[in-house]
Order: C-alpha cells, then structure tokens, then sequence
C-alpha cells in the first residue's frame, strides 16, 4: 500500500504541530483500517486487483479523516482567533488537495499491481513452432519449394544447432522483461515500416453519416466530440477505466490495459530508417492541455484548460467558430504543412529535419507533438457520399485538391469532422490495436448521444483568450518538398480501390445456430472468395489479441489453413464430384482447425512472434542470417496477400484500412447480429486484384455456405439446434 506519511497542511502559518498531530491521528487510522479491509480486494493470488469497491472505501475514511480533522482544528483554533473560519477553509483546501492526491496514488498503485498480476507471454517451444510452421506452409508451396524449406527447418532445429541457441537466448530474454517480443514486433510492424502511414498503417473508424443543416451545426458536431474526448481523459488521468475482461474463446480472463493510456499522450516522430513511439510523461502540475484544431489547412492551438477549470461545450463552440473565422481569413493562411506528414516516413523525416532549422517552425511542430489529438473540420468533398466514399475519404482526406492537407498523421487521434457530414477517427496505429480504438469511438458516441452519466461540467470562463494559428517560416526547400507530398499522395488517393458492403442476408446469429464461430465461419468464406478469384491458397493474417500478457499486443492466426483449402476446393472445383454432406464435414473440419489456431494465437503459442523473436535476435547478436530467414518460404509466409481483422462494434461505425503489399486485400469485417459489414480494399495499380469483384463472389461463397448449412441441417430438430452452443465472437 501506498504510505500515507505527508501532512496536507504543510506551509500553515498557525497552529502547525497541532495540526500535525491531528491529521496523524487519523492518517494512521486510515492506514490501520485499509490493511485489515485490504484481503477484500485481492486475489487467489494474493494480488490486489483495482476495484471500485476499494476506491470507495478508500474515499469514505478519507472523507471521514477531513470531517474529524475540521472539527477537531476549528475547536482548537476558536480558542484562541476569531478567524477559526479563515483558518479552517484554507486547511480544508490542503486537506483535500491531500485527497486528491492520494486517491489518485491508490488507483496507479492499484493499477501497476493488477498489470503486473498478469501473466508473461509464454514462449513456445521450438520443436512445436517449427512444426506448425511446416503444417502451415506445406500447401502453400510447390513440392520443390517445400522439399527445401523442409531440410533447412530440420538443420535449423537440430540438437545443438542455431535454433537451440536462439531459443535459449529468448527464454533468457524472457525472464529479463515484461514481453519478450513486444520491442521486436513494435519495430517490425510498425516503427520500421517506410511506407506511408495513410492508407498503409493507419485505419480508420468511420461514423454514420451526419447531416448538418448549418455551418454552425458541424461546429456543435465538434464541440460535443471534444467534450465527450476530455470526459474519457479524465477517465483515464484518474486511471478509472474498468479491467477489461477476454470474450468469446477462454472468456473471463483479464486483459492488459496499458494501450489505453497512449491514446492522448503519444506521438510518432519520424527517422530517416526507424522511426520513435514516444510517450509523453505525466507530471505533478502539467501545462494547461490544448488540442489542435486543422482548419483549411491551418493548425490552430485551442487551450481546453483556462484558469484551471476545463471549457465547457458553450466555450468549446466558441473558440471553434473562432477558428473558423480565422481559417477563412486568406490574407493569414500559410502553406499546408500537414501534407508533409502524410509522406513515406523516410522523406517525411527528411523535410521534418528541414522544418527545424527555424525557431518559429520548431515551436509549431512541438506544439503538435504535445497536444491531446487533433481536430480536422474538413471542408466539404464534393463527392457523393456513400459507405465507400466516406471510408476512402476517411484514409487520405481526398489528397492535396480536398482535405489532404488537413491532417498530422504522426498523432494516435485525429478525429474528422467534415461539413458535409463525413465524420470519423484515423489512427496512428502503433501506440494501440483497434479493440481500443472501437472502445475509445463507442464510448464518444454513446456520450454524444447522451446514454452515459455525464459529469458535472465547470462553469463558463467569461474570458476566453483567442485560439492561436501555428506560424510556419517556409523556404523555397520546404516549399518543394510540399510539392512533392501533394503528387506521391495524389499518387495514393488515385491508386485505392476501395469497396464497402453490408451483407444483409444473414448475420452471426445465423452462424451460431449452427454451432460455429461467426469469427472462424467468415474467415474460411474470405479463403473461399480468394480462391474462387484466383485459383490458389495465400498467406493470410488475422490478428489475434495477446493482451492477457503483459504488454500484449497481437499475434497471427494463419487463416490459411490445409482444412481451409479442401473445403474451398470442394466448393469450387465441380469435378471432385464432393457431395453436400461431405462438403459440409470438411466446413466443419476448416472451422474447427481455424478455432484450435485462434485458441493458440491467444494463448501466445502461434508461431509468428516467435519467429520473429528468433530471427530478431539472430540479427541482435549479429549472427550470419541463418538460413530458414532467407529460405523463399519465410518470404512468401509473410508477404499477407489477405490482410483481415475481425472489428465488432455495439453502435452503428465500421473500420476500414488498407492493403498490406501492392498486390494484395485489406478485408476488415464487424459481423452483427442480421447483417455483416465489409470493408475490402485493394490497389489499382495491380492487374491481379479488384476489390467490387471479391466482394461480389464473397458474397456468392456465403449464400452457398448459408445454403449448405441449411442443406445440411434441413432433418434437424430445430429446438437442439436453437440448445447447441453458441460461439461468441
């Protein structure tokens, strides 16, 4: 337990070691009263666990220690001052400024120890990685291919060989830190990716559409948003998010919190070969928090802070339609400098150094790297908004002719407010996985739409000094480096080929009444619609949350499984001559091999962190390359042709992203209860994809699974089927 040991009223004037006394008496009854309560919120373990229990408990004898302490020490002081009451009300500010201070102590002490009750992540032994590698890759190799990567797994894995060294180091390393993969796999994924973050990294939450009448009602739009953004920081600055707990398969366990507090105190800074995750430190009396508004191109630094006291949603509006006066001032506006951001991360390191040689650029860009998220009013698109406009809108704001410049991709938060009612979220995607992201999204729109409590706001500040436009001292270097940014986006904008469906034929409830995974159910339609496009299997990745370890992330469920390719076949291919019934045992076979891959994946024994960890550490210890790293087959296991993530939200939103290689599909998916969402994406630039085709013979292969199951299921008795078990998400 935290030691209550400092006397709130230190600096008092009178009556100090009496007060003193005071408050020792009833800090030292606190603390004896919270050790014998304190068996009530631990563990089998004997870990304490945050709970709101304890919180309360813990706020009731402080309330008590106040109470006693004022009455004890204004009879004291009535003794000898007529200012008992003076005296009294500037000990109750201490007091309570004491309180404040510990409750928040008690909720970090609580919630470190809960992340530290975590599990680590397990390390897989090598023989079963190896193993799997070779299940998962056989069927997607000539027999040529795979006779060798066979034999170079096999020396790999020898007795005594490389392989035992590297995993020897691992499990070293592993008893060493938290997460033995995380800065591998943070590196990896993301920190060293070159690639332009829009589109390519950062996914998107689109909102359903709005429709503002007046400019003014977009602004509202806004105001309500930032609201409800400060109403979760508070949540989170005071630690009082809830544990979240796993659902669907092994549901129940506690999951690692810690993504949620990058989401406002982040920042991506780019390097000419890596780029930085940097976390911003909390401190005892931090500077007044701001965000930033991009309007027509322009930043503008809105103070949500003023004189202690946070703006209520009047003065938010305010200061927005401030802004807004300000952005449409043409004798003021300065080039658009978030274009730069939206660049492959090398130049956009390169133009950033460039941007820092001038004080005045310098004190902008901090400012940004700084602020809690930004806020982008957009202007209107001019386009025809539908599912799929708005999504494509939302991943590259419609290049440097729209929005494109409206943006500083580097932030974790952008959320998108645009005139025309195409509202959303892009995030910078490695602080935190998506789960958090939908969180974060649903509870803003809950708040907007008024279903949860909402704290008691402060007053107006009367006087609200004017938000601040970001100065920028552009040379004629910086000036064509912006040129350059506006054409390679205008290069992306044009190269998207983006497609958006709702499935409306049947959703998840459908899939469990036949006792399947809606999850493992839509994963084998997505392997039956790549391979009715293209004739073959691929390497596929679906992320998989590892967040019951400590610092977890994600992991790779290889949905491409050998079940997987049998079934497809038999539904593709007429002349296997495959009956129903045997079409429908190997659906069942696919569906159980991609739940058993998924239970592994969760549980942190798949086999692509721990690949990465040994090829990662082989590079560490500057070892020769060993041999299954250059192998063709590691190469095309991790070239992800289909990209796909199972993103399930509780209000009406759907996510969407990009492809992961040119010549590939990003296929994100939020199965509902009548209806499935799909958001498919793919590049024009390649002859071998079209995102309006796979969705369409996506489509076809789930009426013919529907058909099948019904087929299949048709001499049932429909009372068993509505008892079997119900797979969750």
């Amino acid at each position: 337990m935290p030691v209550l040991d400092q006397e709130p009223s230190k600096g008092l004037q009178s009556g100090d070691v009496n007060m003193y006394f005071t408050v020792h008496i009833w800090i030292s009854s606190v603390h004896w009263k919270m050790h014998e309560r304190i068996k009530c919120f631990t563990n089998n373990k004997g870990c304490m666990v945050f709970n709101y229990r304890l919180l309360d408990f813990y706020d009731i004898l402080l309330e008590e220690m106040i109470h006693h302490t004022l009455i004890k020490y204004s009879l004291f002081l009535s003794q000898f001052t007529n200012s008992a009451n003076s005296c009294c009300q500037q000990v109750q500010l201490h007091l309570y400024a004491f309180k404040i201070r510990k409750m928040l102590e008690l909720t970090q002490f609580c919630m470190s120890r809960t992340a530290q009750a975590l599990p680590k992540l397990p390390l897989p032994a090598l023989r079963d990685t190896l193993e799997m590698y070779l299940r998962c890759m056989k069927h997607l190799l000539t027999e040529e291919q795979f006779n060798k990567t066979q034999h170079v797994v096999q020396k790999f894995g020898a007795p005594g060989g490389v392989g035992e060294l590297l995993q020897s180091k691992l499990m070293e390393r592993r008893d060493k830190q938290a997460n033995w993969v995380y800065d591998y796999w943070l590196k990896d994924m993301y920190l060293n990716n070159r690639l332009a973050l829009p589109i390519n990294s950062s996914p998107v939450m689109v909102f359903p559409q709005q429709h503002f009448k007046a400019p003014i009602d977009s602004l509202r739009f806004a105001a309500h948003l930032i609201s409800g953004a400060l109403e979760y920081k508070t949540l989170l600055d005071a630690h009082a998010l809830p544990v979240e707990y796993a659902r669907g398969q092994l549901a129940g366990t506690p999951l690692c919190m810690e993504q949620y507090y990058r989401l406002f105190t982040s920042y991506r800074l780019p390097g000419p070969e890596r780029d930085t995750l940097v976390a911003q430190e909390s401190s005892v009396m931090p500077e007044p928090e701001h965000i930033i508004v991009a309007c027509k191109n322009q930043f503008f630094v809105l103070d949500v802070v003023i004189n202690f006291r946070r703006l209520n949603e009047r003065d938010l509006l305010t200061q927005l339609e401030k802004i807004a006066r300000m952005a449409d001032s043409k004798e003021e506006r300065l080039p658009p400098i978030g274009l730069l951001t939206s660049d492959g991360r090398t130049e956009w390191a390169e133009s950033r150094s460039v941007l820092m040689r001038e004080s005045t650029n310098r004190d902008s860009l901090d400012m940004i790297e700084r602020c809690l998220c930004l806020v982008c009013l957009d202007d209107a698109s001019g386009l025809e908004l539908n599912d799929t406009t708005r999504a494509t809108l939302m991943l590259h704001a419609g290049g440097a002719a729209k929005n494109g410049g409206n943006r500083w991709y580097d932030k974790p938060m952008q959320f998108v407010v645009g005139a025309d009612g195409c509202c959303g979220v892009v995030c910078e995607h490695s602080a935190f996985e998506g789960i958090v992201l939908v969180q974060c999204t649903e509870y803003l729109l809950k708040y907007m739409i008024g279903s949860p409590s909402k704290l008691v706001r402060a007053a107006s500040v009367s006087e609200l000094p004017a938000p601040r436009r970001l100065r920028w001292k552009c040379t004629p270097d910086i000036h064509k480096l912006l040129a350059s940014s506006a054409d390679r986006l205008q290069r992306e904008v044009n190269n998207l080929d983006m497609n958006v469906h709702k499935f409306n034929d049947y959703g998840k409830e459908f899939i469990k009444k036949q006792k399947m995974s809606p999850d493992a159910y839509i994963q084998v339609a997505l392997q039956l619609a790549y391979y009715r496009c293209h004739g073959r299997p691929v390497s596929t990745y679906e992320s998989a949350s590892i967040r019951r370890f400590q610092q977890g992330r994600v992991d790779n469920i290889r949905s491409a499984t050998a079940e997987a390719l049998a079934f497809v076949r038999a539904m593709t291919d007429g002349k296997l001559g495959t009956n129903d019934a045997e079409k429908m045992e190997m659906l069942q076979s696919a569906i159980s091999a991609q739940t058993k891959y998924t239970i592994l994946a969760i549980t942190g024994m798949a086999i692509d962190n721990h690949i990465l960890g040994l090829r990662e550490l082989a590079h560490e210890l500057k070892m020769e390359k060993p041999e299954i790293f250059k192998d063709e087959a590691h190469l095309i296991s991790n070239h992800f042709i289909l990209s796909t993530s199972q993103v399930p939200t509780t209000v009406e939103m759907f996510c969407s992203y990009g492809p992961v290689v040119p010549n590939g599909y990003g296929a994100c998916y939020n199965p509902q209860s009548d209806h499935i969402i799909f958001s498919v994406s793919s590049f024009h630039e390649s002859s071998q994809t079209c995102s309006a085709e796979f969705v369409k013979i996506l489509v076809q292969g789930l009426l013919d699974m529907r058909d099948l199951c019904n087929k299949c299921n048709r001499g049932s008795n429909p009372t068993e089927q509505r008892q079997g078990i119900l797979f969750s998400l």
